[in-house]
């Protein structure tokens, strides 16, 4: 009796630990992750990783965390930066955001999920848009990214301790 019970309490935790599995055959429309900073989300791939930005014109700063495909985790990378391209005055322009150490969650420069760049030419702009030359995730090489994201600053969080 008791092998019986252990086996169905067994079966059924097996079932309870798929709750965030789903579908990955459907189309995306009306399928939406939360940002954890309140940024703007860019899917990387297909539905396999996440980019989060947010842009403040005010500073002429940009700040990109790298995340899992349900934007819940964070994914360190040892890239030495970021580099997006962008077109301002009908000029192209090249940014490179730089990893960012956060000793509350243990993230060093070649170990953390946050980068960041900040330029004056940024400030004043109502949005940017652009492309990551190059992303990589975990061994999983992302080209020509293409994204947008609205200045602004979102309402205060959490601060990014997160676990990993």
């Amino acid at each position: 009796m008791i092998r019986i019970c252990l086996l169905l309490a067994f079966a059924f935790g097996f079932a309870g630990c798929s709750r965030h599995d789903h579908d990955h055959g459907h189309d995306h429309h009306g399928h939406a992750h939360t940002a954890p900073h309140g940024g703007t989300l860019v899917e990387i791939g297909e539905h396999q990783f996440n980019v989060e930005l947010i842009f403040d014109a005010t500073s002429g700063k940009l700040t990109a965390w790298l995340l899992d495909a349900h934007a819940e985790h964070f994914v360190r990378s040892a890239a030495p930066q970021l580099e997006i391209v962008t077109r301002t005055a009908g000029a192209a322009r090249t940014l490179a955001l730089l990893p960012v150490a956060n000793s509350a969650t243990g993230e060093t420069v070649g170990d953390t999920s946050q980068f960041e760049a900040t330029a004056d030419w940024l400030r004043g702009l109502p949005a940017l848009a652009g492309e990551f030359r190059q992303l990589n995730f975990r061994g999983a090489v992302f080209s020509n990214v293409v994204f947008s994201v609205a200045a602004g600053v979102p309402e205060p969080t959490a601060s990014h301790n997160h676990a990993h």
